[in-house]
C-alpha cells in the first residue's frame, strides 16, 4: 500500500503547479484524501479534501486559486494550484482515509505519501 506525490518544483509567483497522488495497493475511490502542507517551522496545516462521494473542501488560503479532483481511472488525485504565493512554499503531503469521508485531524487518516515540495520564489 503506498500513495505517492509528485508534481511540485520551483514556480514563480503567480504561477501554477499540479501535484498528483497516485495510489498503488487498493483503490482511492473508497478513500477520502487529503492534502496537507508543512513549511518550515510551522504546523501541518490541511488544504483541501475530497470524500469519497466527491464532497470537495478547501482551506480558505486555497479557495478560488486550488482545485481539487479524482481520476478514478488513474487511482489518482490532483491538486491543481493556481495563482501561487511564496507563503504557499511548503511540502505538499497527500494522504487517504479509509471512513471515505474527510476530516480535519491528520492522526485520522491510514495512509500518508512522502511528500513533494513546493517552491514559490522569483
Amino acid at each position: 500500500v503506498q500513495l505517492v506525490e509528485s508534481g511540485g518544483g520551483l514556480v514563480q509567483p503567480g504561477g501554477s503547479l499540479r501535484l498528483s497522488c497516485a495510489a498503488s495497493g487498493f483503490t482511492l475511490d473508497a478513500y477520502a484524501i487529503r492534502w496537507f502542507r508543512q513549511a518550515p517551522g510551522k504546523e501541518r496545516e490541511g488544504v483541501s479534501c475530497i470524500s469519497r462521494d466527491g464532497t470537495i473542501y478547501y482551506a480558505s488560503s486555497a479557495k478560488g486559486r486550488f482545485g481539487i479532483s479524482r481520476d478514478n481511472a488513474k487511482n489518482t488525485v490532483y491538486l491543481r494550484m493556481n495563482s501561487l504565493k511564496p507563503e504557499d512554499t511548503a511540502v505538499y503531503f497527500c494522504a487517504a482515509r479509509g471512513s471515505g469521508w474527510c476530516n480535519s485531524l491528520g492522526n485520522s487518516y491510514d495512509y500518508w505519501g512522502q511528500g513533494t515540495q513546493v517552491t514559490v520564489s522569483s
